[in-house]
């Protein structure tokens, strides 16, 4: 990598990045607590819901009250100094803005962000992952003909597998498959807010100290935060979502070449090409030791014999034939690590990840009998979870992506661990966020021609 003295480069000329901020929760203040030491960049403006909220992080972080201010962001690019305001839309149309930052963790929301970012001529890096599990490959889209860059986030677990994924076809390896770690057991699949935190290990104490949001941590723990950044996986590297969904296999970092085989020579796998999430827990609940929960892997294949004696040569980990392995990054670091995606982005013009097909879906699935009246609240919640099914299927079923499952009325009875469909809820039509998904599922729909976002 270059990146850093590409940076320096641009600070001493004195043309630094200029960038905005939409969003300034965790992943946005982790973000905030790293961009002071990067040189060539200057996070001109940060927008919020409640300004006083994004102030109060900035202070968290460690920011100084006179880096910021409530001044204008026209003020804010000529002083050096960082605009705290509410108003989105300002900060995208503002012709001195390089790079929006997507930060929201709202999908509707993110997704009219990023196509008026477009319009307005700015590259964007979407965090909210889940707006890009069920339009991505639009957004993609619209960005290319806009003439800009749209990218997934690096830190975030999606962008740091399709690295892993480029790296392994860069040097010339079949990819058999790829995904990241997670924490699961299946009856995780019926927890809320409520019982969130007795399953992730805190107690309700702890977390209301560290300012966690249930809602949020249940997402990953309910299993649709794996989901959505399953689907994003797949739907960046070309990877395919399993049949049934995810099997959530357990094992060990030197498992993974085992499991990740398909089943005719002793793995999980229905095929090669899958994405898929290895569980740190045994099927009794014990923990797994050298786990992967935090991290991200790509299972490898040696095709040749050569291949095969040069593993065995080095003495890497395999599975038993000594055909299979992997290379892992056992953490990701969040908004620490959001950085790269700036540089990469704004110095490269390359995205840290991006739609290229719509090969995987997440549809909302009843976590209980649901009956017409009730309202969805969308992933981590008490209604819904999020299945990472094959596009093709949930475009054939109808089925209602999670990303756009908030506060939705039911209008007809549903099952427990039945998909939803749109057939299923009452939803606003004049949703944009809505009309883009509608806009995309007609682009793939059976019978079209079009079978990459590319």
């Amino acid at each position: 990598m270059n990146l850093f003295s590409k940076l320096r480069e641009r600070e001493s000329s004195g043309k630094p990045l200029r960038v905005g901020l939409i969003g300034a929760g965790k992943f946005g203040s982790m973000y905030l607590a790293q961009v002071p030491r990067v040189p060539g960049v200057h996070l001109a403006g940060i927008v919020d819901l409640s300004p006083a909220n994004a102030q109060a992080n900035l202070a968290r972080v460690g920011w100084p009250k006179e880096r910021f201010s409530a001044a204008s962001l026209s003020d804010a690019l000529k002083t050096g100094r960082t605009h705290v305001g509410d108003d989105w839309q300002a900060l995208v149309a503002h012709p001195d803005i390089e790079i929006i930052i997507e930060c929201t963790g709202n999908p509707p929301a993110a997704v009219e962000h990023a196509l008026s970012a477009f319009r307005h001529g700015k590259r964007v890096i979407n965090v909210t992952v889940e707006a890009d599990a069920f339009c991505g490959p639009l957004l993609a889209r619209k960005a290319r003909e806009a003439g800009v860059i749209y990218s997934l986030a690096y830190g975030d677990q999606p962008g740091l597998a399709c690295e892993l994924v480029d790296w392994a076809r860069t040097s010339g390896f079949p990819v058999v498959a790829a995904g990241r770690g997670h924490k699961w057991l299946p009856h995780y699949r019926e927890s809320t807010p409520d019982t969130v935190w007795k399953h992730w290990g805190l107690t309700a104490e702890q977390a209301r100290e560290g300012g966690l949001n249930p809602k949020m941590f249940n997402a990953f723990l309910d299993g649709s935060k794996p989901a959505i950044e399953s689907a994003a996986i797949a739907n960046a590297t070309g990877l395919e979502a399993p049949d049934e969904g995810l099997a959530f296999p357990p094992g060990s970092i030197d498992d993974i070449p085992t499991l990740m085989r398909p089943k005719s020579e002793g793995g999980i796998l229905d095929r090669k090409g899958l994405v898929e999430v290895v569980s740190c827990l045994t099927p009794e609940g014990a923990q797994i030791r050298y786990d992967i929960r935090k991290g991200v892997w790509v299972c490898i294949e040696a095709d040749t014999d050569y291949i095969k004696r040069c593993f065995t040569e080095y003495g890497v980990v395999t599975d038993p034939s000594g055909r299979y392995m992997s290379m892992y990054r056992r953490w990701h670091m969040i908004g620490l690590e959001l950085g790269i995606s700036v540089a990469s982005v704004g110095l490269r013009g390359e995205p840290t990840g991006v739609a290229t097909c719509f090969n995987a879906d997440v549809v909302a699935t009843a976590k209980r009998d649901l009956a017409p009246g009730e309202m969805l609240d969308g992933e981590g919640g008490y209604t819904v979870f999020g299945k990472l099914v094959p596009a093709q299927r949930s475009l054939a079923l109808g089925g209602l992506p999670l990303g756009l499952a908030h506060q939705l009325k039911l209008e007809r009875p549903v099952r427990k661990d039945q998909l939803l469909t749109w057939k299923d809820v009452a939803i606003d039509e004049s949703l944009l966020a809505f009309q883009a998904r509608k806009e995309m599922e007609a682009m793939f729909a059976p019978g079209s021609r079009m079978v990459t976002a590319a």
